[in-house]
Formats: C-alpha cells, structure tokens, sequence
C-alpha cells in the first residue's frame, strides 16, 4: 500500500511540476514578446516561423515513441486538428498579439488569468467538467477557482507601495511599448476572443485525444497545420519581403525559443496533462505566469514590485493549493466506485463450484425439483443444488 501511495504521489508531483515549467515558458515568452513587439515585427510571421521550429522539434519525439499506424488519420481526426490548429494556436495567439498592439501589456497580460474562468464555464456547458457543488471536493475546486484568479486580478489593478529586487538605478534601460495610437475598446475585444479561444482549444483538444491518443504526432500535425495558416493569413494581409525576413538578432532567439520551448515543449506537456486530469487543470496554473513575469522583470529589468503583486501572489499559491486538494478528492472519489465494481466482477468470475447431487427434499420450496441450501460461515459462501430423489453424494467446492 505504501508503494501504491509513493507511485500516486509521484505521478501528481509530476504533473504540477510540468504545469509550472509550461508557466516558466509562457514567462520567458512574453518578455521576448514585450521587446519584439516594440520593434515592429509582423505577427503571423513570427507565428509561422516559431511553429515551424515547434514542428521540427516534436518531429523525433513523434516518429521515436509513437506509431501512426495502429491509428488512422481519417477526416474526423483531420478536422479536429485544424480546428485545434485554429482555435489554440492561429487565433488564440494573433487575437492576443493584435489585443497587446491595441493596449498594453499589463492589461493585455491580465486577460490570459480569465482563461481558467472561461475554460470552468465552457467545460461545465459541454459536460467535460462537473460542478459537485453538494459534495465538499466540488466546492474547495469552485472556492480555489475563485481565490486564484481573484489573486490575478489583484495583482494586475492594485498597486501599493513599490519594492526592488536589486539596487534601483536612473540609468537603468527599461523596455517601453508606445502606447500613442492605442484602441482600448478594439483591443478588449480582441482580448476576450482570444481568451474564448485558448479555452475552446483546452475542450477540443480532450475530443481530439479520445480520436488520436498519440499526444506528439498530434502535437506536430497542429503545429504543421497552425503554420500553413498563419502563412496564407498573413500573405494576405502583407507581401512585403521586409515583414518576413529574418535578422540574426533577438527576433531569431524568440523564434527558436517560442518554438522549442512555448510551443512545442508546452504543447506536448499541455496535451499529456489534459489527458490525465482534464481540460481544466491546466489554465488553472496560468495565473504562475504573473508571478514569474514579475520576478523575472524585477531582476533582469529592475522593474519595481508592488504590494498588490505580493498579496495577489499569496492569494493564487492558496487558490492553487485548494483546487488541487478539491480536484485529487474530486478524482479519488469517482475512481473508487469503479474500482469497487472491477473488484466485484473480478470476485464473480472466479468463484466457482463443484455440485454433486444429494436428498434433501424439504429444501425445495420454489420449484419441486431443485432445492437450494445457503450457508454462511466465517465470510465464506457455500451454495449447494440438490435435485429432489437421487442419493447423496460428497460435494466439492472452490470457494473464495
């Protein structure tokens, strides 16, 4: 028993310490982004490359641990691979690019915490996710839901009183974004889609593994399919060779490693934990991604921290910790049941018995010619069939 809890509590630590190294990822992108932004480049030229990289990287992975043959690509695969292509890659990251462009990254940045949100609302709409609110797990997931992005909103509109990680100084380079032509209302448009977007992709992509369960040839076909799109979208909007030429500086760093590490690494994580836990559990880490973008900020562009980021910080590790503990509950009490019932049947299928005839003809109550006598002693079953008129014989029993 103590091996089984020891071989539970590692695949758990496992799959929190993937989702806060996705969250690490996503951190170290959007500081890329901040600067590459700033700079001008064209949006679905970065996409397209950076998914490219992704698909080569996975590529290995997908041909090495995975066979496509046992598992036919027919057109209900292929949609649902275009449609994961174009609601959680194309879309989802060009609404937010365009959103970010229209505003500012603070507020631009705030909008990925509402995913959780949105994921629970959808996922509860399409039936992949229950509430429970009448048994105690369902309501500490819904109170953790709640507690941390409420973290994530604290941490994005107060402020409070300012600290430093390092030595503040004047002369300090700070990475600014111009923000003269900015379109709030357009950009919060765009933002919200794109949040509809990424959690549109976190239900598909639970149908689309139940069609094709090979989670890195999965990921590669969408990062292929994700890159023809944001190809032909972006030829249409821009033919100019200066948008999609590539400089050996920080433009061909943040493809390489958007692609690697944002995309084809989180992917492949994403989709593995989906798989194990649901399309919920996931997003609900996205709110990390402030803290590590505040910190990373902090020591490597000696951008200040304020008090709002450290009581939103303690709010998300509490909301965190409460919907972990209400989602292990919430599993371990739906598991149990069908453990429960493979048990039983496991029970039936080896109980057996050896009957040979006997007398007894004042056991026969329902019909006049069996009668059946059951005896229970000491937990065991004993189950005689005695036809009525033969001679008693010994009776030989297999019994559990």
């Amino acid at each position: 028993m103590e091996m089984g809890f020891l071989r539970n509590w590692f695949k758990w630590s496992q799959l929190v310490l993937a989702m806060v190294v996705v969250q690490m990822f996503v951190a170290g992108m959007n500081l890329l982004s901040k600067v590459i932004l700033s700079e001008g480049s064209f949006i679905f030229a970065l996409m397209a490359y950076r998914h490219v990289v992704a698909a080569i990287c996975v590529a290995p992975f997908a041909l090495c641990f995975e066979r496509i043959k046992e598992h036919k690509l027919g057109w209900s695969v292929w949609f649902w691979l275009f449609v994961n292509a174009l609601t959680g890659i194309t879309a989802a990251m060009a609404l937010f690019y365009y959103g970010l462009r229209d505003t500012t990254a603070t507020y631009a940045a705030n909008f990925l915490n509402l995913i959780p949100i949105a994921t629970f609302v959808l996922s509860t709409i399409t039936g992949t996710e229950k509430l429970n609110l009448k048994i105690r797990a369902g309501k500490i997931k819904c109170l953790g839901v709640i507690v941390c992005v409420g973290g994530a909103i604290i941490t994005s509109f107060y402020k409070g009183k300012a600290f430093y990680l390092i030595q503040h100084s004047n002369n300090h380079h700070h990475i600014t974004v111009d923000t003269t032509y900015a379109h709030w209302t357009r950009g919060t448009v765009l933002l919200v889609c794109s949040c509809l977007s990424y959690s549109t992709w976190f239900i598909g992509q639970v149908k689309l593994l139940k069609l094709f369960p090979l989670k890195y040839w999965a990921t590669m076909l969408i990062c292929i399919m994700a890159a023809l799109q944001s190809t032909v979208i972006g030829l249409c909007l821009d033919t100019s060779t200066a948008s999609w030429r590539i400089g050996w500086d920080l433009q061909l760093v943040t493809i390489l490693y958007s692609g690697a590490l944002a995309t084809a690494a989180t992917f492949c994580l994403l989709s593995w934990a989906i798989s194990v836990q649901g399309p919920l559990y996931p997003p609900m880490f996205n709110p990390l991604s402030l803290i590590f973008v505040a910190i990373s900020g902090a020591l490597i562009l000696g951008e200040e921290i304020r008090m709002g980021t450290l009581l939103g910080m303690f709010m998300i590790i509490v909301g965190l910790y409460s919907f972990l503990m209400g989602k292990r509950k919430e599993t371990k009490r739906v598991s149990l049941p069908e453990q429960v019932k493979t048990n039983a049947e496991l029970t039936g299928s080896q109980l057996t018995a050896a009957v040979v005839p006997t007398t007894s003809p004042d056991n026969c109550h329902i019909c006049p010619d069996i009668a059946v006598d059951v005896d229970h002693e000491d937990g065991l079953n004993k189950t005689t069939v005695n036809p009525r008129g033969l001679e008693a014989k010994e009776i030989t029993m297999l019994m559990l």
